[in-house]
């Protein structure tokens, strides 16, 4: 099987530990994972904001740069969601058919990490170690777009050491929202708070969740408000292991 990380651009530009901690979980799984160099921007942004014929050399690119992978897996329910069901509205807009066939090749390919473990490995238990308080956020497109349920909570279930602790109100928006959090700065703050109330009175040394992005928006909360709690991806927490368990402290 050949497989590509689709790294995301804020994992790329700010979270790149993410990336790595995909790669070595698969690796540890017995999966050889490429990284295309010409990959770029999923196009959410653009699309999410209306912009979308400007969207159409971004979805290019991404067909482009995906070609020939029997799976393209990322480390977020936001990027899968645009690659399975925006892409195609880019495609059918441009009146392109050559992108419309391309993008329903590489739509249907694309994973959020958890649904590649779980419904393409075969896999709960990844062998991994995290002996931490821990809760879960899960984000909105994951929940709603992609449709993963309990996926996640599965595999984080199964990790060895974990105290896993439900979050209240867990399926709210945390606020984030891409553009809606520059747009309405105000909502997304009350959102963000909202959401860190929750993650606080769970008691939880650690809030984990499947996109980095809403991961910034409340861990930036949590940091200002001297929370003590650290946020880290699902990627992170599965690659963890006895080895590496010092690293993370």
């Amino acid at each position: 099987m050949r497989v590509a990380l689709q790294i995301t651009c804020v994992n790329d530009a700010m979270f790149p530990d993410t990336g790595k901690a995909v790669v070595r979980l698969l690796r540890r799984l017995g999966v050889e994972v490429d990284f295309p160099r010409a990959q770029t921007c999923c196009g959410q942004p653009m699309v999410n904001t209306g912009y979308l014929d400007e969207a159409v050399p971004v979805v290019r690119r991404f067909v482009d740069a995906f070609a020939g992978y029997d799976a393209i897996v990322t480390p977020s329910g936001s990027c899968a969601g645009s690659a399975r069901h925006q892409h195609s509205i880019v495609a059918e807009r441009s009146g392109d058919p050559a992108l419309a066939a391309a993008v329903a090749g590489t739509g249907p390919r694309t994973y959020e990490l958890s649904e590649f473990l779980v419904d393409v490995l075969g896999v709960t238990d990844v062998g991994a170690y995290f002996p931490h308080r821990t809760t879960y956020h899960p984000t909105c497109h994951s929940l709603r777009m992609l449709g993963v349920g309990d996926r996640p909570t599965r595999l984080l279930e199964a990790v060895r050491g974990i105290e896993l602790v439900d979050l209240p109100h867990a399926s709210e928006c945390c606020g984030f929202g891409g553009t809606f959090a520059l747009k309405n700065a105000d909502t997304s703050i009350a959102m963000g708070a909202d959401k860190a109330r929750h993650v606080r009175d769970t008691g939880a040394e650690v809030l984990v969740a499947g996109d980095s992005s809403c991961l910034m928006h409340v861990g930036g909360m949590l940091s200002r408000q001297r929370a003590g709690v650290r946020v880290m991806h699902l990627a992170e927490v599965l690659a963890s292991t006895e080895d590496t368990e010092g690293e993370l402290g």
